[in-house]
């Protein structure tokens, strides 16, 4: 038997008092969080929840996430979390996908009706039975005890079903054990010095694999105290990590570029480095040029790693007892192997790039429903990612693009990550993507879409000239635009087939 609440029961039983989750005025201790995480377990089985069934979540950073989250583990089933601005279109594929059989919904607001999008969503998928609003959580949990039994899962049994975003399509299922995401989530042990209190502010959205196993759960494992921000505004994260003295703070790159935004002088941020003992960052590729702002603004490094949501995620972490490489996201972690292959899966030396492949107990039991996909994904035990990385000498590994974003112009392969890089360099520089457009003569064209800093105008012919001077002849962008902002996700990843003219160019 393992079930993945196996985090949150051992830490209640160590540390009872302990508060566990704070949300505004409102704190939950560890063994109030396990004793409703039991009644959740207790309320399924009375309406005829059986193990493996799925069970959607739908909910941004509240308590009610954890308290779900756990309970639904509890009762045998399968947690399927989504995003809060999907819509009733989208909840429905992923009801009918999966087959969930309940979802438990946050009510929204009038500008974002969740509730009433995943009822919508319901009445066209026909295994769904019961739509659950989170105000009415406490009447569902009430008639039901602190003390449950937890289902005897198996180790390899489905715990959690992460839908990709779908930036490239129809998204996919990933199955991920109930082993994967405990060694995943209690790989924190082995990559983080030992502390006797940690206070984590959660701005990462727990309906993401980051979020989830590398916050939320390897910090319950640890019986560190869980700030819940529901909503990511870069003042208010500030100002939650001073007033509870924060330790450690996950993030991704567009977080970090708006807190430089919202502390331009940088005060809020040297007192957020009183208290933080680690900063790390995922989710996508941390510019340099941003990494060594940050670092000059409050004097805090930025560790980065690298997963996916195939792989519970985290494959690779930057060492705790090495200097920090700024372009790379470390090195792999235990029990993960990784290679660099070519279009034939054979490895390449260091220094060459290729896809990079990943083997070890944090990979996927396979994407839900699709046997072929998960066979073109996982291929002898390595799963693909559609990444290009490279290794250096030492075993660090960068990753340097999507294999589905390179730009081959007229018979070059052009990085965009590369090209970013540079751009984000300039002063005037805040965000950036490089695209590939089609060219009659050359395939592609090479082309830039730019976010000024804060107070800054963006001259694009002296920023042309500026990629020019520091990019062979056939990388620089020919065209770039200009805009106020670029179409994201909601954890922080640019959508680059968003990307269209017109703008200031």
């Amino acid at each position: 038997m393992l079930n993945l609440s196996v985090l949150l029961e051992s830490t209640a039983r160590r540390l009872p008092g302990r508060a566990a989750l704070v949300q505004g005025a409102r704190t939950l201790t560890y063994a109030e969080l396990d004793g409703k995480a039991n009644q959740v377990a207790g309320a399924l089985r009375a309406n005829g929840v059986r193990p493996g069934d799925r069970i959607a979540l739908i909910a941004p950073n509240v308590a009610e996430f954890p308290i779900l989250y756990f309970g639904l583990l509890k009762a045998g089933a399968v947690v399927v979390p989504l995003n809060p601005l999907m819509k009733d279109r989208e909840l429905s594929f992923v009801f009918n996908d999966c087959g969930a059989v309940a979802v438990f919904a946050w009510e929204g607001s009038e500008g974002l009706p969740v509730l009433a999008n995943a009822r919508a969503a319901a009445e066209q998928s026909p295994s769904v039975r019961q739509v659950i609003p989170l105000g009415e959580l406490e009447d569902f949990l009430a008639p039901h005890p602190r003390e449950a039994e937890t289902e005897p899962t198996g180790a390899e049994d489905p715990a959690v079903i992460i839908y990709t975003s779908g930036t490239t399509g129809t998204p996919k299922g990933a199955v991920l054990s109930h082993v994967s995401l405990l060694l995943n989530a209690r790989m924190k042990e082995l990559l983080v010095p030992k502390h006797d209190h940690d206070v984590v502010l959660v701005a990462l959205p727990l309906y993401h694999v980051f979020g989830q196993t590398s916050v939320m759960n390897g910090n319950v494992h640890g019986g560190a105290t869980l700030v819940l921000l529901p909503r990511f505004d870069p003042k208010t994260a500030l100002e939650q990590m001073i007033e509870h003295g924060v330790t450690l703070f996950s993030g991704v790159p567009s977080m970090f570029q708006a807190f430089l935004q919202a502390d331009p002088d940088g005060t809020k941020l040297r007192a957020v480095a009183k208290t933080v003992r680690l900063v790390t960052s995922g989710g996508a590729g941390l510019p340099v040029a941003l990494y060594e702002r940050f670092r000059q603004t409050c004097g805090l490094g930025i560790r980065q790693g690298y997963g996916l949501s195939e792989t519970s995620p985290t494959v690779t972490f930057s060492p705790w007892d090495e200097p920090i490489r700024p372009a790379s996201v470390g090195k792999p972690v235990w029990g993960v192997d990784i290679e660099v292959v070519d279009k034939q899966d054979k490895p390449v030396p260091a220094g060459e790039v290729g896809e990079i492949a990943i083997r070890g107990h944090c990979v996927m039991l396979g994407y839900y429903n699709q046997p072929e996909a998960t066979a073109e994904a996982v291929r002898d035990g390595w799963f693909h990612t559609g990444d290009l990385g490279k290794f250096d000498e030492d075993g660090w590994l960068y990753v340097v693009d999507r294999v589905k974003d390179l730009i081959l112009r007229g018979g070059y392969n052009v990085y965009p990550a590369e090209v970013e890089q540079v751009l984000l360099s300039h002063p005037d520089v805040a965000i950036t993507a490089v695209v590939g457009e089609d060219h009659e003569r050359l395939g592609q064209e090479v082309v830039a879409y730019v976010v000024p800093r804060t107070g800054h105008e963006i001259d694009v012919d002296a920023l042309s000239a500026w990629a020019r001077e520091r990019l062979a002849e056939y990388k620089y962008p020919r065209r770039i635009h200009v805009r106020d902002a670029l179409p994201m996700t909601s954890t922080g990843k640019i959508l680059k087939r968003e990307l269209t003219a017109p703008g200031r160019t």
